[in-house]
C-alpha cells in the first residue's frame, strides 16, 4: 500500500498533467510499484526517472495548497515562531513553524499533502494553519536543527557504561552476560542507528593495544566516533556477534553473519565480518540500505555519451561486459543498475554473487558458498542448463571462471562481471595473464567499463574559485584546457556534516571493443597501445572524466587526483 503522502503526490501529478501527457499514468504506476518494492521516496524516484524536477514538484504542491515553497537557506526562523510549537508536537507530526501572519501559522510539513495530519494539528493547536512545501532532504536537517531529538549520543552512552576498569566490570560474568547488559545493548543500538542515519556504508569496531576505535565510512571516507573504554571491546563485539547469529566463543577464526532490522519503518540489512587480530576481534558491518543506494543508471553520475554507449551494449544478445576498479568503486551498483534496465518479462536473468547484496524482483540470485563447494565455476556451469538470457557473475577470479563466462557468451548469452584492474585497457592483459587465449577474448568481449567513485561537492555550501598554478600542476594541464571555468569546493555546513561533500558520483572510462580493437587484441597488442587506439576513437580516460567533473562543479581537484 502507498502511504498517504506518496499517493497524494501521484494523484496530483495525474490530475494536473494527464491531459497533456497521456503516457504519464503508466509511468506513475511504475513509480508506485518501485516505491513499494524499494521503499524509496516517491519524489526521489520521479526525479530519477526524469519525469519532473524536484523544484517543479514542490511548486506544484505549493500551488495546490495555495501557499509557497520554503527555502531554509534564505533566513533563520525567529525564536518566538519556533517556540510557538513544542518539540514533541513538531517531531511527532513532522512540522516546522516558519512564520506567523495575521494569526495564521505557516507550517513547513514533512508531508504537506497529508490532510488528516493537517486537521489533527488544527484541532491540537487550536489555530489557523497554512501548510507550506519544503524540499524533504532539507526538512529533516532543519527539524533536527530547530527541534533536536532528545536521544542519547554515543558519548552519553559511554558515560553511562559504568566501571572504568576491566576488573570492576567483570564481576564474574560470562562474555554473553556482559554482552546482554542493558548499557551495552543500548550502546550498540545507538552506534548502528547513528551510522544508518548518517548514511554510512560501513561501521568498523577496531580493538588495539591501548584503545578501542569505532569508525563510520560515509561517501568513501572514514570518520572516527568518540572511543569507548578499551575494556568494553569484548562485550561490545560479543553483542554484535550475538545479534548477527555468530558464535561468541569462537575467536580464532573469521566469521560472517547478518543482521536484519528496521530503521524508521524501512528494512536495513547489515553484513557482518569478524576477523581475529592481535588484540581481539575486528568487526566490520556493511550497511545495505536500499533507500540510500539508487539502482538507476541515470543516477550514477555517468556522462551522457558513455551512458548511451553502455545502454547499447547491455541490450546486445550476447557478449561480455566487464566492470573494473578497486574494492569500493561502485562496480556492483553499476552492474545492478544495468541488470535493472534489462530486467523484463521476456528475459531470464541469473546472478552468482558473493554475497547477494540486494534482492531484485524478477532475477534469480544465487549466493556463492565456497565452504560447500558452491563456487563461481559450479554456479556458472549450472546456469547454462537453466536457459538464461543474461548472466551476472560477481567476479572473475580465475581461468576456469573466465573460460566458462566466455563459453556462455559464445553460446548466445550476455554476461556481466567484474575484475580488479586499474583501467579498461589493462583488463585485456589481465585476462591473458589468467591463461585466456586472445582470440577468445576478442570474439566474446563487448566492452570494459573502468570506474572510480568520487565525492560530490555539497550544493548547499559550494564555493567557486579561480584555479591557480598549483591546481593545474596537480591535474597536469595548462590554462588553455580550462578556459574561463572556475573550480569549486564545499566550505562545510550542517547538511554535509561540515565535510564539504554530499553523495558520490562515478568517474568512468568505457572501452568499446569494435573491429579495430579486436584485431589489436588478437595480435597481442600491449595495454598502452589499446588505450591510445581507444582514445583516438573517442574514449575518455578516468582522469579526463574527472577533469570534466571538476569543470562542471561536481567534485574537487583533491578527489580527482586521489582516485585517478
Amino acid at each position: 500500500m502507498l502511504d498517504i503522502e506518496s499517493s497524494a503526490l501521484i494523484d496530483l501529478l495525474k490530475s494536473t498533467y494527464s491531459a497533456e501527457r497521456p503516457d504519464l499514468r503508466d509511468q506513475l504506476s511504475e513509480i508506485a510499484d518501485e516505491h513499494e518494492r524499494s521503499g524509496k521516496p516517491v519524489m526521489e524516484i520521479i526525479e530519477n526517472y526524469g519525469l519532473f524536477s524536484r523544484t517543479e514538484m514542490l511548486e506544484l504542491i505549493a500551488e495546490n495548497l495555495g501557499s509557497f515553497v520554503w527555502d531554509p537557506r534564505q533566513a533563520d526562523i525567529p525564536k518566538e515562531v519556533i517556540e510557538s510549537i513544542d518539540t514533541n508536537t513538531a517531531r511527532s507530526y513532522g512540522v516546522i513553524p516558519v512564520g506567523i501572519e495575521d494569526d495564521v501559522t505557516q507550517l513547513a510539513m514533512r508531508n504537506p499533502l497529508d490532510y488528516q495530519t493537517l486537521e489533527s494539528l488544527r484541532f491540537i493547536l487550536d489555530r489557523n494553519i497554512q501548510p507550506v512545501a519544503v524540499d524533504p532532504d532539507m526538512f529533516e536537517s532543519e527539524l533536527e536543527r530547530y527541534y533536536p531529538e532528545e536521544v542519547d549520543s554515543v558519548a552519553d552512552i559511554i558515560a553511562e557504561l559504568g566501571p572504568t576498569t576491566e576488573e570492576d566490570d567483570d564481576n564474574g560474568k560470562s562474555d554473553e552476560e556482559r554482552a546482554n547488559d542493558a548499557p551495552i545493548v543500548k550502546f550498540v543500538e545507538v552506534v548502528i542507528n547513528q551510522a544508518i542515519k548518517d548514511k554510512a556504508s560501513d561501521i568498523h569496531f577496531e580493538p588495539f593495544e591501548k584503545e578501542f576505535r569505532i569508525r563510520y565510512r560515509v561517501d568513501g571516507a572514514l570518520y572516527e566516533m568518540p572511543p569507548p573504554p578499551l575494556h568494553l571491546a569484548v562485550p561490545v563485539i560479543s553483542r554484535v556477534k550475538i545479534i548477527s547469529g555468530l558464535n561468541i566463543s569462537e575467536r580464532r577464526r573469521p566469521q560472517d553473519g547478518r543482521i536484519q532490522l528496521k530503521f524508521h519503518g524501512r528494512p536495513v540489512d547489515l553484513r557482518v565480518s569478524c576477523l581475529p587480530t592481535s588484540y581481539g576481534e575486528s568487526v566490520v558491518l556493511r550497511v545495505l540500505d536500499r533507500t540510500v543506494v539508487n539502482l538507476q543508471l541515470d543516477s550514477l553520475g555517468i556522462g551522457t555519451d558513455v551512458l548511451e554507449k553502455l545502454r547499447e551494449m547491455i541490450h546486445l544478445p550476447n557478449g561480455i561486459l566487464l566492470v573494473t576498479g578497486p574494492t569500493g568503486s561502485g562496480k556492483t551498483t553499476t552492474l545492478y543498475s544495468a541488470l535493472g534496465e534489462v530486467n523484463t518479462v521476456e528475459d531470464k536473468l541469473l546472478t552468482a554473487e558473493d554475497p547477494v547484496e540486494y534482492d531484485i524482483d524478477g532475477i534469480i540470485q544465487v549466493p556463492i558458498n565456497d565452504a560447500v563447494g558452491m563456487t563461481f565455476q559450479k554456479a556458472l556451469r549450472a546456469f547454462l542448463r537453466q536457459d538464461p538470457d543474461r548472466i551476472l557473475v560477481g567476479e572473475i577470479r580465475d581461468f576456469e571462471t573466465a573460460q566458462i563466462a566466455i563459453e556462455a557468451s559464445l553460446t548466445g548469452h550476455f554476461v556481466f562481471s567484474t575484475l580488479h584492474t586499474n583501467d579498461s585497457a589493462s583488463t585485456v592483459t589481465r585476462l591473458v595473464d589468467m591463461g585466456v587465449e586472445p582470440f577468445l577474448i576478442c570474439s566474446s568481449l563487448a566492452g570494459i567499463l573502468a570506474q572510480r567513485l568520487v565525492r560530490r561537492v555539497c550544493k548547499n555550501c559550494q564555493t567557486f574559485y579561480v584555479p591557480g598554478e598549483h591546481d593545474l600542476k596537480r591535474l597536469d594541464i595548462d590554462q588553455s584546457v580550462i578556459g574561463d571555468h572556475k573550480f569549486s569546493y564545499g566550505r562545510g555546513c550542517p547538511i554535509c556534516n561540515h565535510t564539504g561533500y554530499k553523495g558520490r558520483k562515478a568517474l568512468t572510462e568505457l572501452l568499446v571493443v569494435n573491429n579495430e580493437i579486436r584485431e589489436m587484441i588478437a595480435d597481442g597488442a600491449a595495454a598502452n597501445h589499446l588505450r591510445d587506439k581507444a582514445r583516438e576513437m573517442g574514449m575518455r580516460t578516468l582522469r579526463e572524466d574527472g577533469l570534466a567533473a571538476v569543470l562542471n562543479g561536481e567534485t574537487t581537484v583533491d578527489e580527482v587526483v586521489r582516485y585517478t
